[in-house]
């Protein structure tokens, strides 16, 4: 079982899931989630990652479970929660890099903190979401050309407004996270669940979550109670950053990442796939991250490493030793 600790990474504090060796003793591998995630997202993962002679930490990111949660919605900027894993590894591992491992929202947060301070990351491994290099535009523009103008419903979108997806989670955390993670995962029977007009409401049209071995009961139990003390205004404020990510990114234009990366997608996960922007996630990535390993996992949704967590712990142990 993980060690939980606070670390204090400079302008606030973390909760962090530790095991194996002491911190400073071993390489540091950061692990960090997605949205509405936890820590507990890399249970699978925090033992292995351990026992290949890392010091294995997941976090919870800004405004999720134990960590700290600021009121503004700039302060869920991408640039602020970067600055978050560099504190968090300068307070762990002062004199050595670490590896970074995201997942989801995590993906972008690991890559563009491997981009834009290589000298505290040395290598990077995301899934879910691959790597498209610097954003020539938001993505508000993104999901406004190809959804919002022509009717159509888009998450993103709709978590713009303060205060109303905030409205439609928190009434029932448990109903709310079950259903999302069911409908976007490789246990979901075929069905255009998210192709709904715009005005419609995020559960509307999602089906019932069946349990299923990656999202048992118990595993609800946790993400409920999680979701009932911290509610959701952080991790919605996440979205409400594009304009500001898109701005701060310009600073890397044309830089690629260099060091070692490793991207791990699902076959059913229509992130892996950007929406039907890409049909090549992994040479996407190369574009922009050479030195890439990629797997697509068949019959595997959103939730990689919680879907899969023996294939994904195989392909990233294997990587994390040749390291």
């Amino acid at each position: 079982m993980p060690t939980m600790r606070q670390i204090d990474c400079g302008e606030l504090s973390l909760r962090c899931a530790l095991e194996g060796p002491e911190p400073g003793t071993a390489p540091l591998a950061i692990m960090v989630h997605g949205f509405p995630e936890s820590w507990y997202s890399w249970r699978h993962q925090l033992g292995p990652v351990a026992e290949a002679g890392f010091t294995a930490c997941a976090i919870d990111v800004r405004g999720y479970g134990g960590s700290d949660k600021p009121e503004p919605i700039e302060a869920y900027a991408m640039e602020r929660i970067v600055g978050d894993l560099v504190g968090l590894k300068q307070a762990l591992s002062p004199d050595q890099p670490a590896v970074l491992i995201g997942h989801d929202w995590g993906a972008p947060i690991v890559w563009n903190s491997t981009l834009t301070h290589p000298q505290h990351f040395s290598a990077v491994a995301a899934m879910s979401v691959p790597f498209a290099g610097v954003p020539d535009r938001p993505f508000t523009q993104v999901y406004e050309e190809h959804f919002t103008s022509q009717g159509r419903f888009f998450y993103q979108h709709y978590f713009q407004e303060p205060g109303v997806a905030e409205a439609e989670a928190e009434a029932d955390p448990r109903d709310w996270v079950g259903r999302m993670m069911y409908s976007i995962s490789g246990d979901v029977p075929p069905g255009d669940y998210w192709e709904k007009p715009l005005g419609s409401t995020f559960l509307e049209g999602l089906p019932d979550p069946v349990e299923t071995p990656w999202l048992t009961s118990a595993d609800l139990d946790f993400y409920e109670a999680e979701f009932k003390q911290s509610g959701f205004r952080g991790p919605l404020n996440r979205y409400r950053n594009h304009q500001r990510d898109f701005e701060w990114l310009q600073g890397w234009k044309g830089k690629r990442i260099e060091q070692a990366a490793l991207f791990i997608g699902g076959m059913r996960d229509p992130a892996t796939f950007l929406f039907g922007a890409t049909m090549d996630p992994v040479g996407l990535t190369k574009m922009f991250a050479p030195q890439v390993e990629g797997h697509i996992l068949k019959g595997c949704g959103h939730w990689t490493q919680q879907e899969k967590p023996e294939q994904v712990n195989a392909i990233l142990i294997d990587w994390l030793k040749r390291l």
